[in-house]
């Protein structure tokens, strides 16, 4: 008896168009919500696929400029003798606003059944 896995079903336009919303939406949780969306649903849908790799690289785009900000802001916070310490928490909550911004954005776009390319990131998934 040969036990050979079958590929899952297609996804549905309705469901194709949801989980390319949620790859976005979720994004305000980090990157797994849309690297998983991503791996899991690319070849199963079309959309998700598309609009996932773009979520996916706006993630990893935050992920880059979050590292290179801690970096910055310890050794601006070392120079300035804890001075700038101050100011690096406001830098990264506004970080965080523009992710969640743009991940609201991306959302309803893609649900009212468009698409959205986000204004900052670099595209490492083509």
């Amino acid at each position: 008896m040969t036990n050979t896995a079958q590929p899952a079903a297609p996804l549905t336009p309705a469901e194709d168009k949801q989980w390319a919303g949620l790859a976005h939406l979720l994004g305000i949780l980090g990157i797994l919500p849309s690297l998983i969306i991503w791996l899991v649903f690319r070849e199963r849908g079309g959309y998700t696929n598309q609009e996932g790799k773009e979520a996916l690289n706006f993630q990893i785009t935050v992920v880059i400029v979050a590292f290179a900000l801690s970096i910055v802001t310890t050794i601006l916070t070392f120079v300035t003798f804890g001075l700038f310490g101050f100011l690096a928490p406001l830098l990264f909550v506004l970080l965080w606003a523009a992710v969640v911004t743009f991940s609201i954005i991306g959302y309803t776009r893609v649900n009212a059944g468009g698409s959205y390319r986000y204004p900052v990131a670099i595209r490492f998934i083509k």
